[in-house]
């Protein structure tokens, strides 16, 4: 079973989205079982897979202080990918999670504050040796301010490709669906199979998976 986690200081960069764009993409594409955890006190996730039809990926229960325990059970019932959501902000909850990780996905907006935000989840992987990746979210085709963005993370890690900002992936949100299955040969649903793809490749590449 392998651990993928979605962190980031700064709110509002898109890990919820992510996430369950990701879920279902692995899914589809026979990596599951997939679980999804949601450890941000808002629910986001939670309340999108309320709205969900069908059982597929699933939501499991989680709490910080039980997570190994939790994780564990999962991969005891045949789990093969286990998503989590998390808080838009530093804190201990967050590091506890990080540390449960195979791969970090970073989304980042591409906007001065949000490359700033990004120091401490970076420093907290450096200093678990988490291997992780970024991401660059909502972006606007052709600004100079996304391209800036893609240049200033490269020097630190492995940038995946870009999500531009979209009606579709917040039309998905409320009624607990994604791109891909609203409109399967969309953009929206192409760029989500690139990044699955992309994040496929670093957990495969990652020495450091779970017995399942």
């Amino acid at each position: 079973m392998q651990v993928l986690v979605l962190a980031s200081q700064k709110g509002g960069a898109g890990k919820t989205t992510l996430a369950f764009h990701l879920a279902v993409a692995a899914e589809t594409a026979g990596a599951g079982p997939v679980a999804m955890l949601d450890t941000d006190d808002q629910g986001t996730l939670t309340k999108w897979w309320q709205k969900r039809d069908g059982d597929t990926p699933r939501m499991a229960k989680c709490d910080i202080g039980t997570l190994a325990t939790t994780l564990g059970e999962l991969s005891d019932s045949g789990t093969g990918l286990v998503i989590i959501d998390t808080a838009g902000r530093d804190n201990a909850a967050n590091r506890e999670v990080i540390q449960q990780a195979d791969l970090v996905v970073m989304p980042v907006k591409p906007s001065a504050g949000d490359l700033w935000a990004l120091s401490k989840t970076v420093n907290v992987c450096v200093e678990l040796k988490r291997p992780f990746i970024f991401v660059v979210c909502q972006a606007v085709r052709g600004t100079s301010m996304t391209n800036q963005a893609l240049s200033a993370l490269s020097e630190y890690g492995a940038v995946a490709p870009i999500i531009h900002n979209r009606v579709a992936y917040a039309a998905a949100m409320g009624i607990g669906q994604t791109a891909q299955e609203m409109e399967p040969k969309s953009p929206g649903a192409t760029e989500i199979a690139d990044l699955w793809q992309f994040v496929q490749k670093h957990l495969s590449a990652d020495v450091h998976k779970r017995k399942p």
